[in-house]
């Protein structure tokens, strides 16, 4: 299946059902209003959903619309938990090779993570505003998963059970805010503003064979205004499966259905992939050539950020945002 969720004027917005092909959708309110209503109660309403959803890919829906990307939210607008690690070992050991740091040993079997803020999620056409390009707005091309009821200490097996949804993520960072902030030894807050999510969630047997070990097998885009500057393989170099980072986070915790565990910054060792976040380009400019070359994010510059199967059709529809530098910011 594949969901999403649109503007209706309310905090939460209203689910519909999309077609494998974004083509087409439909609201369903007699199932559930909301993606976390449907999440509070998936056991219940899942095989009533995918019925709903079969109609809809044959035709023999009534009401169905033609989908528009631009209506969407974030599949979830504010969730009870986002959490982001960082799956990919080679972003992790750039960054401390650019500052002459070695790699901990430890950060092989036990991932890296954060706890991200969760009361407005941006959706995949909402601007990225900005008080201050000195802060160094950077884009971090990501995949999470979105998951059901999930107990305290539970194996990654069990863990990766509890996967209901994946999306894509732009988990944008401000790079000059980041060092004061670590230095304080207590972790990211202002150097972390809303992440974006793409318009549709999708369920992980839309994969097929692409969903296995608990990672997305497929092919993640990334556009820099008119200059694709990564063809990341998301399945390739990461050390950590989603039922592992889930397992990670609820170690001693349980987390709610509609928590959002992020894998980090999609990053490959084979250099024709490009890279998934300018910082992770910068620092091989300062290893290469000393120091860094390309800028961060300006105002008015545009990202976009996709995945693509076996077929190369996309799966989840485009996370596209412009930089808007304004002292004026509103919340979305």
């Amino acid at each position: 299946m594949k969901l999403a969720t649109y503007r209706d004027g309310s905090r939460d917005g209203k689910l519909v059902l999309v077609t494998r092909d974004l083509a087409r959708a439909a609201f369903v309110p007699d199932i559930a209003h909301t993606l976390q209503a449907a999440l509070d109660h998936w056991s219940e309403l899942e095989h009533t959903m995918r019925l709903r959803s079969e109609q809809l890919e044959a035709g023999r829906l009534a009401g169905a619309f033609p989908f528009q990307a631009g209506m969407c939210m974030a599949p979830l607008p504010r969730a009870y938990q986002w959490a982001d690690g960082s799956a990919y070992l080679h972003h992790v050991e750039l960054v401390r090779r650019a500052r002459g740091a070695q790699m901990p040993p430890e950060l092989m079997n036990d991932p890296l993570m954060y706890q991200g803020g969760s009361d407005v999620l941006l959706g995949a056409r909402d601007d990225i505003v900005c008080a201050d390009a000195d802060w160094g707005i950077d884009f971090e091309a990501e995949a999470a998963v979105i998951t059901g009821d999930v107990p305290a200490g539970v194996t990654p097996v069990q863990a990766e059970a509890a996967v209901r949804l994946l999306v894509l993520v732009n988990d944008v960072s401000l790079r000059n805010l980041i060092p004061a902030e670590l230095a304080k030894g207590f972790g990211f807050v202002q150097s972390k503003p809303a992440s974006a999510f793409s318009p549709v969630a999708v369920t992980p047997d839309e994969l097929g064979d692409a969903w296995r070990d608990g990672k997305a097998h497929l092919q993640l885009n990334v556009w820099r205004g008119d200059s694709q500057v990564g063809r990341l393989r998301m399945g390739d170099d990461m050390q950590f499966s989603f039922g592992q980072l889930i397992a990670h986070l609820a170690r001693t915790r349980s987390l709610g259905a509609g928590s959002i565990v992020g894998a980090g910054t999609v990053s490959n060792r084979d250099e024709d992939a490009g890279y998934g976040c300018i910082a992770e380009c910068r620092m091989k400019e300062i290893i290469e050539h000393g120091q860094a070359r390309t800028p961060f994010l300006q105002h008015g510059e545009t990202i976009c950020i996709e995945a693509r199967d076996v077929r190369a059709e996309t799966l989840f529809g485009e996370i596209v945002q412009r930089i808007v530098i304004s002292t004026h910011h509103e919340s979305q």
